[in-house]
């Protein structure tokens, strides 16, 4: 997609009963349902179960530099849940199938906030997926204009973060360090560690992410 062409999204009212087609910016100016993919890596066994996370990109239009799923996308205009596997490998660089993924269900979700002075209101039908990955950190391919940083921390502790048992969860990761070399953006991953609360990560609801964490358990 060109630098002047913006996303087309197939939008929906609240019973997602399709109701059209509209550019992103009208998408999250009018706050229209539409549809997402998110999936959630885990590594690890038992106690030692590890949760990837993202560090969202600072110039994006929603919750830019807040922690998010390990790879998501919105669905493209006429695109299906299968299609819209591509994000692994567009955010993290791993070419995994759909096949490969397990469904966790689906929530619909509503959020709204301010980027630059530009208010938005994002209503989304989330199509949830989990997946196992047992590569370091520094083995992914990070998308400098989505992602930040990658991080990961162990399961327990976030489901206390997110039950409120715990203020303050500890993680460690990769963050990307963009240079551009021959017109082509290119970057170098440095190790990172960072202290975080409840409100760094993108407010999709605690229910949201108790669903997701608990599910995660069984992958």
């Amino acid at each position: 997609m060109s630098a002047n062409m913006e996303e087309l999204f197939d939008i929906y009212d609240e019973a997602m009963t399709p109701l059209g087609v509209a550019p992103r910016s009208e998408v999250h100016a009018k706050g229209y349902w539409h549809q997402s993919f998110h999936c959630w890596i885990v590594c690890g066994e038992g106690q030692e179960r590890m949760v990837l996370f993202q560090k969202r990109n600072s110039l994006k239009d929603t919750f830019p530099g807040l922690y998010d799923i390990t790879a998501a996308g919105h669905l493209s205009a006429g695109e299906t849940v299968n299609q819209a596997a591509r994000e692994l490998e567009e955010e993290l660089g791993l070419p995994l199938p759909f096949e490969a993924l397990t469904s966790l269900g689906a929530i619909q979700n509503e959020n709204m906030g301010e980027v630059r002075g530009v208010p938005f209101i994002d209503r989304e039908y989330n199509h949830l997926f989990g997946v196992r990955c047992d590569q370091p950190l520094s083995s992914y391919t990070l998308q400098a204009t989505e992602v930040e940083g990658l991080y990961q921390a162990p399961l327990i502790d976030m489901l206390a973060l997110f039950q409120g048992t715990r203020e303050t969860l500890e993680a460690n990761g990769v963050t990307l360090n963009p240079i551009r070399l021959e017109g082509k953006s290119l970057g170098s991953l440095q190790p990172s560690h960072v202290t975080l609360r409840q409100d760094d990560f993108v407010p999709h609801g605690d229910a949201y992410y108790l669903h997701v964490l608990q599910a995660l358990r069984t992958l």
